[in-house]
């Protein structure tokens, strides 16, 4: 399934079911998580598919909103003796808004109903921050499966999961 079809395909309708069997996801309980921020990696978007389709579920199924992030990685430039220029970093930031924007008009939600935000620095603290500032009652992460590299050295999502104040679903 695409990204073009997120929240239209058979995959929301199996991730309805899925949820909506669930009577803590049922609307006769008020929704649980109303608010729902979904970090994607616009390098990998298919790694955020899922979080997005059960993002999509949870909201219709509460009545809530789905905010979208994504974080610019932050280079060290200072090797190469200058800060990135300016109107660089802002061309950069309009793509990834562009990019992000795209993938959001996918979700069959409200227009209201969906965000999206687009920040530069650490992901575990732009995501933590944002989660806060919304008032979010989940995180929904998208992730690969481990590697040997990140079960040593750790990875985005298991220091969102350890310092997240708000639950936190790692979807595969």
């Amino acid at each position: 399934m695409g990204l073009n079809q997120i929240g239209k395909s058979s995959g929301y309708n199996e991730a309805s079911r899925a949820l909506g069997a669930n009577p803590v996801f049922s609307p006769a309980y008020g929704g649980l998580f109303r608010t729902v921020l979904v970090p994607v990696d616009l390098t990998h978007p298919g790694m955020a598919e899922l979080a997005i389709e059960l993002a999509t579920a949870l909201a219709h199924a509460s009545d809530g909103t789905v905010h979208l992030i994504y974080v610019l990685p932050t280079l060290p430039l200072s090797a190469m003796g200058s800060d990135l220029p300016l109107a660089l970093a802002d061309e950069v930031q309009r793509e990834a808004e562009q990019e992000l924007a795209s993938l959001a008009a996918t979700i069959d939600l409200p227009d209201e109903s969906v965000s999206i935000s687009v920040h530069a620095g650490s992901v575990c603290d732009e995501v933590l921050s944002r989660a806060e500032r919304i008032g979010a009652d989940l995180i929904l992460i998208g992730s690969h499966r481990p590697s040997m590299a990140s079960y040593l050295l750790g990875s985005n999502a298991a220091t969102i999961v350890r310092h997240s104040k708000c639950s936190v679903l790692v979807v595969r």
